[in-house]
């Protein structure tokens, strides 16, 4: 008896030191296919300069290795925040498992959870440990 389990795919959020990220990720011991991620909010990350919704990644992402996980820069939060971006993020998923079945699912994130969060912001050290 196969005792894996078939491809499963989620979006999630994380917040790390004042960084967001996206996360695509196939939880499944299979592979996903045709993978699709439609946003219900149009949203703007990188300091405003990319239209994150329309990445092609959520476009057109033919295949998603089981256990792979794609982290997305979403932007810094203080930055997001001051845009007043949307910060409820609805995500529908779409793909197909290897015996072509068709799966769905629907994710809410509620970024403003991470708007009071305290972090330490570090510098990035130069190379050769050099200070300028």
């Amino acid at each position: 008896m196969d005792e894996r389990c078939e491809a499963d795919v989620i979006l999630d959020v994380v917040f790390d030191r004042g960084l967001l990220f996206l996360i695509l990720e196939n939880t499944g011991d299979l592979p996903a296919h045709g993978v699709r991620v439609k946003f219900g909010e149009r949203f703007s990350g990188v300091g405003g300069a990319t239209r994150i919704d329309r990445l092609s990644l959520f476009r057109r992402l033919e295949y998603l290795a089981p256990r792979k996980a794609i982290e997305i820069f979403l932007d810094r939060s203080a930055s997001y925040f001051a845009r007043d971006e949307p910060t409820t993020l609805t995500a529908a998923l779409s793909w197909r498992t290897s015996e072509g079945q068709r799966r769905r699912a629907t994710i809410v994130h509620d970024l403003e959870i991470y708007r009071d969060l305290g972090y330490i912001e570090t510098e990035v050290p130069q190379r050769g440990g050099q200070q300028a």
